[in-house]
């Protein structure tokens, strides 16, 4: 049985392979991609499946690469009712892209996911939550391109990404008149460039913001605790979260990427085998939507 408060969260899926993920990309260039065993299309097909059983439409933040290889896909998922979004094309983290070849690749993923779904793509996650107060300038870009709302930030302290004092649930991102960017709510008159940002869900601890909905965070800890959290946000903060999960998470079978490194075999590899079953038991547990049914976006 559902105890949730009636609230209403967010899930979201990232669509990528096992070989595409950060923690590898000093052993897996783009280069050899297409070489390596796609199996992104069973794992989302499998997750697919799991959102069927219980009635649950998501939001799937797909890579234009993989877009490209799997168009009968990614019309599958916008044929179910899910909402199709933008994960960049490469997986490229945006510290390491240009502004020039962020706006290309922003630009060219949303016009290539438009196409083959024939959705109108307004959402997009930056690789890894790799958007930083040193890249502020990717909301512009997002803005111009098109789209509505982003959901790139962390407010944790990670080595890979996190920006712990953004505001921890949704709200719009202003550009203010010396350019730069902050949370904030603009009057009616105020026309500045704003987008809609929805953070990836942290629970507040003491001093701290405790990453606890998704990822490798869902596979390290008890899904009691996990749990326990996330009701936590629902009753006590009267919030909606925002969970993430990634279709190689399901596939304890994948194979395993040579030379990587001991820290990111351990967050790759950890409880894959127990995925599946806890994400069952967290559509059981909890009700959720598409990102796009934000009441800040209707």
């Amino acid at each position: 049985m559902k105890s949730h408060g009636n609230m209403i969260n967010y899930l979201s899926i990232d669509v990528e392979d096992y070989f595409q993920v950060s923690a590898f990309e000093c052993i897996s260039a783009p280069s050899s991609w297409a070489a390596r065993e796609l199996r992104v299309e069973q794992n989302t097909d499998k997750i697919l499946a799991l959102l069927n059983a219980q009635s649950v439409k998501a939001t799937f933040f797909i890579l234009g690469w993989v877009a490209e290889r799997c168009p009968e896909l990614v019309q599958r998922i916008a044929a179910e009712g899910h909402e199709i979004a933008s994960h960049g094309y490469g997986h490229q983290r945006v510290t390491q892209q240009t502004r020039e070849q962020f706006r290309e690749d922003i630009r060219y993923s949303k016009a290539l996911l438009e196409n083959i779904s024939g959705q109108l793509v307004i959402g997009y996650r930056a690789p890894s939550y790799s958007i930083s107060r040193a890249t502020f300038w990717a909301f512009d870009e997002l803005c111009d391109a098109g789209y509505r709302y982003d959901s790139s930030i962390f407010p944790i302290r990670h080595d890979f990404y996190g920006m712990q004092d953004w505001p921890r649930f949704a709200g719009l991102a202003v550009r203010s008149a010396d350019g730069q960017w902050h949370s904030g709510t603009p009057d009616e008159t105020d026309k500045s460039p704003r987008l809609l940002e929805v953070p990836i869900t942290t629970l507040h601890f003491g001093r701290r913001n405790l990453p606890i909905a998704g990822g490798g965070y869902f596979r390290f800890y008890p899904y009691e605790l996990t749990r326990w959290g996330l009701r936590r946000i629902n009753r006590t903060e009267q919030q909606p979260f925002v969970f993430y999960l990634h279709p190689w998470e399901i596939d304890p079978a994948q194979p395993r990427m040579n030379g990587a490194k001991l820290k990111s075999r351990a967050r790759h590899y950890l409880n894959l085998d127990k995925t599946e079953s806890r994400f069952e038991r967290l559509l059981s547990d909890f009700e959720f939507t598409r990102i796009n049914q934000s009441p800040a976006l209707l």
